[in-house]
């Protein structure tokens, strides 16, 4: 079946990032809340750590108390003030772990997880700071899992030459006895602490386990092991799929794949040589990265970054890495259901979107997009400025290419605070 759901979003230009606006004041545009129009990337940082409050990954006055305290154009002060807040929490989420205030212990310690992951942000990969920082936040992540029922999982699946990808397995809280899967992965920045904002908390309260992982060029793969990002993710996908058969509370024929941001590409190309995967999910659509960042230098906004994922020390041989890492040609042999999910106003592409839907849809695979639009919010890059409605979204489309009966499925809920 092929179908393009709700196209007609009033699309931004591409790179709208880079743009300042008119209104230098703290404002709402068609892709959220703008906090400081003169340091655009802050902005989209701090969008994405409001919007990821309604998840459980903060409060907003201590998201708002952070950004009282923001110098926006001092990289340290957003270190020190997201930092602080995320020591507070888990401080607390330790006492009240002592005292038996469980639940309370993991609403803190969910906050405290996305809070490290804002203060690691920006510092450079050779900090010292950065892998206490990150740490940390596995820490605090480690410290919401094992107190979920079922408890969450914390693994280290076999990928090659000894290297692993770090991981957690949550199964949805539900009695059948062999659940479907999402193997859930973030792209440039984004990593498996931040998949349950953005992915898997949504799957899990429909009946999908999750497989929340660090690929290479991602968190503790790239951190500890130094593993850099690759074309070919259909290699440590196919990794993960080979543990999931091993599971016997994993139904190995509803295996999916989703990539937020940059992982739009990475899992679609999974997608296109894995046919063990029984439907894939761009949460951000990429078909070339050179489309988006060939002609990018030295001062882009996320260019440290992005040097040291790709594993190359200037811009300009990233980007002749990059050209490996396209979907043409490639596409085409994608055998199972595939969504891309966009939004509309997205402040890095919204022309990437359309290109994969075009492409996919030439070449006979069976997609479906949907673009978001400003009024109804989740416009922004991976629905930022709203992550519930990106996981109601793509767990129900997911859903329902699962089979699952939503409805007969709730009365049988083990843990319905999930």
């Amino acid at each position: 079946m092929q179908q393009a759901n709700a196209v007609r979003a009033s699309e931004g230009g591409d790179n709208a990032i880079e743009r300042i606006t008119d209104n230098r004041a703290a404002h709402f545009e068609p892709f959220g809340w703008h906090h400081w129009p003169q340091s655009p990337w802050f902005s989209y940082q701090f969008r994405r750590g409001l919007g990821e409050t309604q998840e459980g990954g903060g409060a907003v006055s201590e998201v708002f108390q952070a950004a009282s305290r923001i110098d926006p154009g001092s990289e340290e002060s957003w270190h020190v003030e997201w930092k602080r807040i995320a020591d507070r929490n888990f401080e607390r989420a330790g006492s009240a772990e002592a005292a038996g205030h469980i639940r309370t212990a993991m609403n803190c310690y969910m906050r405290a997880a996305d809070y490290y992951r804002q203060a690691e942000f920006f510092l450079l990969p050779d900090d010292p700071r950065r892998l206490a920082t990150f740490t940390r936040m596995e820490q605090s992540s480690h410290g919401y899992l094992r107190h979920l029922s079922p408890a969450g999982e914390v693994l280290e699946i076999p990928y090659e030459n000894g290297a692993t990808l770090p991981a957690y397995f949550v199964r949805a809280p539900f009695p059948q006895a062999r659940q479907p899967v999402l193997i859930c992965m973030g792209g440039l920045d984004s990593i498996k602490d931040e998949m349950w904002f953005m992915q898997a908390h949504g799957c899990l309260q429909r009946g999908i386990s999750v497989l929340m992982i660090d690929g290479p060029g991602q968190g503790g793969a790239l951190r500890r092991q130094g593993l850099v990002n690759r074309p070919d993710t259909e290699v440590p996908i196919g990794r993960c799929i080979d543990y999931l058969e091993t599971r016997r509370d994993v139904d190995a024929g509803r295996i999916a794949v989703c990539g937020s941001s940059l992982g739009g590409y990475y899992a679609a190309r999974a997608a296109c040589y894995e046919h063990r995967l029984a439907a894939c999910v761009s949460h951000g659509a990429v078909f070339a990265i050179t489309d988006m960042w060939g002609g990018a230098a030295e001062d882009h906004g996320l260019a440290t970054h992005i040097k040291w994922v790709f594993g190359q020390p200037s811009m300009k041989a990233s980007m002749e890495k990059a050209r490996a890492f396209t979907l043409e040609g490639h596409l085409e042999n994608m055998r199972c259901p595939y969504l891309v999910m966009h939004g509309g106003h997205d402040v890095l592409t919204v022309s990437q979107a359309r290109k994969v839907y075009d492409y996919g849809i030439a070449k006979g695979v069976d997609c479906t997009l949907r673009l978001l639009e400003a009024e109804e919010t989740g416009a922004e890059h991976c629905q930022h400025d709203n992550p519930t409605i990106g996981q109601e979204i793509l767990a129900d489309w997911l859903a329902d290419r699962f089979g699952i009966d939503q409805r007969a499925l709730l009365p049988s809920a083990t843990n319905p605070l999930i």
